[in-house]
């Protein structure tokens, strides 16, 4: 299984979530969105851990298996359609996180994250251990 991060979810994983650690470790593939990257590092910019958290997430990305994936002219078309697709619905979601849900998507990734707005998005399958 190939599995994309929510920001909520690194955190998780971070602060040592069994479930979350054990999902990921079953993983062949484990991918954090540009967005996810720009909201983590706003929140260490905000924190006092600025650098033990910028290290940690160096370290992370280097790990075999883990990857991020970039803002691309698909993943943007395919946040155009969610943002029309939710508008109409009438349940819109977070801007960023109508970004992470196209990359997921784009990607063919589960995303791993404890939003339940996410369930709101059509096709994108959400995992929450």
């Amino acid at each position: 299984m190939r599995a994309c991060l929510d920001t909520n979810a690194y955190s998780r994983l971070m602060g040592g979530h069994v479930p979350l650690t054990e999902l990921l470790e079953s993983c062949e593939e484990v991918l954090l969105p540009a967005t996810v990257l720009g909201e983590l590092h706003a929140g260490f910019e905000r924190g006092s851990r600025r650098e033990a958290n910028r290290r940690q997430l160096a370290e992370f990305l280097a790990l075999p298996g883990v990857g991020t994936i970039p803002v691309t002219a698909d993943i943007a078309e395919r946040y155009g359609v969610l943002v029309r697709d939710l508008t109409r619905q009438g349940n819109p979601i977070p801007t960023n996180d109508i970004w992470i849900a196209a990359a997921a998507l784009e990607t063919g990734t589960r995303l791993v994250t404890y939003d339940p707005h996410f369930e709101r998005v059509h096709g994108l399958i959400v995992l929450s251990p």
